[in-house]
C-alpha cells in the first residue's frame, strides 16, 4: 500500500507546475498544428510555416506524455497526501473526479494526437479534438477547487503544492 505523506516532494511539485504549464501552451497554442494536419491528411506536404508549429505541438505533447509517465510513477512511488479529513464526501469525489479526467487527458491527449499525427487515422484526431474542452473543464475544476480550499476552505491543499515536504 502506498504511504500517506503530509505533501508533495519537490519533484512532484515541479512535475505539476511544468506539465500544467505545457498544458495550458498547448491549449493556447494548439489550433497551429491544423493547416499541417490538414495538408498532412490531403497527401500534400505542409508548407515551413505550418510544419514548425506543427512540429512544437507535436514535441511539447509528446513531453507532457513522458512527464506525466514519470509524475505517475513518483506518485505510486511516494504516495500523495490526502483529502482534508473533514471534506465533505460530494467535494471528495468532485476531487478524485478532476484528478482522474486530469490524469486520463494528460496521457490520452498526447497519445491521440500522436496517433492521428503520425498514423494519419483521422477518427483519432477527431477524439483528440474532444478532448480539448474536457481538459479545460477539468484544469477549470482542478484550479477553482485549489483556490476554493485556499481561500473558503482554509485548509493546506494549495499550499502543498507549492512547498515540498521536507
Amino acid at each position: 500500500m502506498t504511504p500517506q505523506p503530509t505533501g508533495y516532494t519537490r519533484a512532484q511539485i515541479i512535475l505539476h507546475w511544468v506539465i500544467a504549464a505545457l498544458v495550458i501552451f498547448q491549449l493556447i497554442f494548439g489550433e497551429d498544428i491544423v493547416p499541417a494536419y490538414r495538408a498532412f491528411m490531403k497527401g500534400t506536404e505542409p508548407d515551413s510555416a505550418t510544419l514548425l508549429p506543427a512540429n512544437i505541438h507535436i514535441y511539447i505533447g509528446l513531453t507532457i506524455l513522458l512527464l506525466a509517465v514519470i509524475r505517475l510513477a513518483l506518485r505510486f512511488r511516494h504516495g500523495v497526501p490526502p483529502l482534508p479529513a473533514d471534506e465533505n464526501i460530494v467535494l471528495q469525489y468532485i476531487a478524485k473526479a478532476a484528478h482522474i479526467i486530469l490524469y486520463a487527458a494528460i496521457f490520452l491527449m498526447p497519445v491521440t494526437g500522436a496517433v492521428a499525427w503520425f498514423l494519419g487515422i483521422g477518427s483519432v484526431g477527431e477524439i483528440h479534438e474532444i478532448g480539448k474542452p474536457v481538459i479545460i473543464i477539468a484544469v477549470a475544476l482542478h484550479a477553482v477547487g485549489a483556490l476554493w480550499q485556499h481561500f473558503v476552505a482554509r485548509t493546506d491543499v494549495l499550499k502543498r503544492m507549492l512547498r515540498p515536504i521536507a
